[in-house]
């Protein structure tokens, strides 16, 4: 697997494929949703733009598909959204986020 960014939200398939791209991207944005969930839709342009336009790698995790895992990382609603600095879980918000907070926060796990 290249360390190269993806320019495009990566769906994750299960807690060791997460593990895997967590620990080989410096800074990831995962994004924790549902089919079901009008939020969850109108942030999806907004989370696509952060992975054309930023470094971060950014990880979809359908909560449904993958009720145990989000379970185990305490996701109680969606849209939550977690940031990940060099394997750990930095931050985290809950609801419809704007673009330029999403980018602050990116750019403060840097600084």
């Amino acid at each position: 697997m290249s360390t190269t960014t993806a320019s495009e939200p990566i769906h994750v398939e299960d807690e060791s494929h997460f593990e895997e791209l967590i620990d080989t991207h410096p800074i990831v944005l995962v994004d924790y949703y549902a089919d079901w969930c009008g939020p969850c839709k109108m942030l999806e342009p907004t989370v696509e733009e952060i992975a054309d336009e930023t470094d971060a790698a950014v990880l979809k995790v359908d909560i449904d598909e993958l009720q145990e895992f989000a379970s185990s990382k305490g996701i109680r609603s969606v849209p939550t959204l977690e940031f990940y600095h060099n394997g750990e879980s930095v931050d985290r918000v809950i609801g419809v986020q704007d673009k330029d907070d999403l980018l602050d926060a990116l750019d403060e796990i840097t600084a």
